[in-house]
């Protein structure tokens, strides 16, 4: 399990890096969904999900971008035995679902797909491609599934160059609350 010292050195450490063909950072890219999300009067869950909802980008090495050579990162996965313990359920359940979100967005809602990046479009394809009408239903039928709906629309626009948010400890300070640890 990580504790929350240890989410703040991973993002100093890795932070900086390109956030997969998008024009900004990995860190600025977390700050701006918390962002977003708490711009949207969020609860303290959900602006922590949407904080760490790429984590799993920062614990592999496979490189900038990995979608352009074909591989799918699992990012939506790799994180959470990593976070298991230290938050609530709800905050593992909006990570773990904010892919298959995406998929059912795409399903859903007609105009989606096409506001999409580049990345995006090409990680869906990796990920299994846009659910059925019966795969939709499925997913939207999940505990938890609106809330991971929620967290990638947020994750689809926080990709702003420039962008001013508060800072990680701003957002870590909202983590601890609710942190189990």
């Amino acid at each position: 399990m990580l504790s929350l010292q240890d989410i703040r050195t991973l993002f100093d450490h890795r932070g900086a890096e390109q956030y997969s063909g998008e024009p900004v950072t990995q860190l600025e890219h977390a700050l701006q969904s918390a962002a977003l999300a708490e711009g949207e009067d969020a609860d303290d869950e959900l602006v922590t999900a949407a904080l760490l909802h790429d984590l799993g980008h920062l614990l592999h090495d496979l490189g900038e971008t990995p979608s352009l050579r074909g591989v799918d990162d699992v990012h939506q996965y790799a994180a959470l035995p990593f976070l298991r313990g230290l938050f609530p359920n709800r905050v593992l359940d909006a990570i773990q679902g904010h892919v298959d979100a995406k998929r059912y967005l795409c399903a859903t809602r007609p105009a989606y797909h096409d506001a999409l990046s580049a990345d995006s479009k090409r990680s869906l394809v990796l990920q299994g491609g846009v659910f059925s009408a019966e795969q939709a239903a499925e997913f939207a039928a999940k505990p938890g599934a609106m809330d991971a709906v929620r967290l990638r629309l947020w994750d689809d626009l926080a990709k702003a160059e420039g962008l001013v948010t508060p800072t990680l400890d701003h957002f870590l300070a909202r983590a601890q609350r609710i942190s189990l640890a």
